[in-house]
């Protein structure tokens, strides 16, 4: 018997379309990943199948008695724990509930490797079944058999692992490049053999009215002869034009919507000084020291990737160098203004939920008219009316790192931190900002477990704490 089984599963939200009519089951044993771009419906397809609202379209049945384990994609509690311990406390109560099928959300946002290896075993090793929303694609590897992916307004199933997946996503896509190449040439064949046609039958009518002005064809005749190579002309012309518009039609339906990319850059604030963070004999931490002994020099235009095993005091530094209230720090700091630290940190603090998309933007540059603030959202994936006036507090994870990234980018601050900048990310906007982080001209910290992501921002220093 199925776990849970879906019929006709719709989602969609006054701003968007995500999904409809998807009919499903989930087995006992299965490891499903749910794939798609930030904002498609993934984190609301893993509520539905919760329970923890109704569909508007469909349903969703799940066998009687059944455990259910839910990882929320953002975790709140206590704050002196890291983002990494605080998804540790929250899975092991998802396993402690006495669950059947555990719905994850970004389960290895902000763990360590070390985290993230044990999460993979514990994943692999679980007798129901496991739903997760991630981009990690390791972990789909090592643990997912199934693909649920979101693109277009459909879900597709796809049996395999995720690798498999993309080489079958590649080979489709060559396969319908192919198609329509084929397409195009009959339409420009079709259309050449049209005017010629056209061309043959312009003749044929001079031919026919010089026959009857020269008296070559009977009078009484003439005229019905010439209507018959009319007909017939027609009809081949009809015949041209109908196949043209087949091919046309069968062209539009091999068409995917295009894919938009995102086209912002991030710049650093002008300033006449060259170092930009000093910190000597540093100590942060709260009620007790959770740091000592920091030494750190950054330079403009240098990048500084902090480095630590959850727990160790990463996000702590970040916090300590923006001068927040609640962290108490010593020894000798130079640090640029809050106000010119650009933080995007793990849960997005620079944006408040209660704003639409717009006004988030709006309060951080008053002075913009809606033209340069359309504009700038624009190159953050925020192109159309619903999405620019929708609330913040509706927004997908990554949809929120880009406005929060957006956010950084209109005012250029002195200093950048970056805390887990690929969590929640789609794997377009993770290419783009991989580019723009190399590129960055400016002084620039990240935080970060991501080894793929580091590998490929060319880091200048490597500051490693050790907790």
């Amino acid at each position: 018997m199925s776990m849970i089984q879906l019929q006709g599963l719709g989602l969609a939200f006054p701003h968007k379309i995500c999904f409809s009519a998807f009919n499903a089951s989930v087995e006992w044993g299965q490891r499903i990943a749910i794939v798609g771009d930030n904002g498609s419906g993934k984190s609301s397809l893993l509520k539905l199948l919760g329970g923890l609202f109704d569909p508007a379209e469909g349903s969703v049945h799940a066998s009687p008695g059944l455990g259910i384990g839910y990882l929320a994609q953002v975790q709140h509690g206590d704050q002196q724990l890291s983002g990494g311990q605080r998804v540790n406390r929250a899975l092991s109560a998802a396993l402690a509930s006495a669950s059947d099928l555990l719905l994850l959300d970004e389960p290895t946002n902000h763990l360590d490797a070390d985290n993230k290896r044990s999460l993979a075993r514990m994943l692999k090793a679980f007798y129901g079944a496991v739903i997760l929303v991630t981009h990690d694609e390791a972990l789909m590897d090592q643990v997912c058999d199934t693909i649920w992916s979101i693109r277009s307004g459909t879900i597709e199933v796809f049996t395999g692992k995720y690798s498999d997946y993309l080489a079958e996503r590649q080979r489709q896509h060559a396969s319908l490049e192919k198609q329509l190449s084929a397409i195009a040439l009959a339409r420009q064949n079709t259309h050449h053999a049209l005017m010629q046609e056209q061309e043959r039958a312009s003749r044929a009518r001079e031919r026919g009215v010089k026959n009857i002005e020269n008296r070559r064809w009977p009078t009484v005749k003439s005229p019905t002869k010439l209507g018959r190579g009319n007909t017939t002309t027609g009809r081949k012309q009809a015949d041209i034009k109908e196949h043209k518009l087949q091919l046309l039609e069968q062209m539009e339906a091999l068409r995917t919507d295009p894919v938009i990319m995102p086209r912002f850059h991030l710049d650093a604030a002008p300033s006449p000084r060259h170092t930009v963070l000093q910190i000597s004999n540093g100590a942060a931490g709260y009620a007790q020291p959770v740091l000592q002994g920091i030494h750190l020099h950054l330079e403009r235009g240098e990048k500084l990737v902090l480095q630590g095993a959850n727990g160790s005091g990463k996000s702590t530094l970040a916090q300590a160098i923006m001068g927040a209230a609640d962290v108490t720090r010593s020894g000798d700091w130079f640090t640029p203004p809050p106000d010119e630290i650009g933080y995007l940190d793990q849960h997005y603090a620079n944006i408040d939920p209660d704003h639409t998309v717009l006004q988030a933007l709006q309060s951080v540059v008053p002075a913009w008219d809606a033209t340069a603030l359309r504009g700038h959202l624009s190159d953050f994936l925020f192109r159309h009316n619903d999405m620019v006036h929708a609330r913040v507090a509706v927004l997908s994870g990554g949809e929120r790192a880009r406005l929060s990234l957006a956010c950084i980018a209109a005012k250029p601050p002195a200093l950048l931190i970056l805390d887990e900048i690929t969590n929640n990310l789609d794997m377009r906007m993770r290419r783009h900002v991989i580019e723009v982080v190399r590129a960055y001209p400016g002084a620039l910290v990240l935080i970060s477990h991501d080894e793929n992501f580091l590998r490929q921002i060319d880091a200048h220093q490597t500051f490693q704490l050790a907790g």
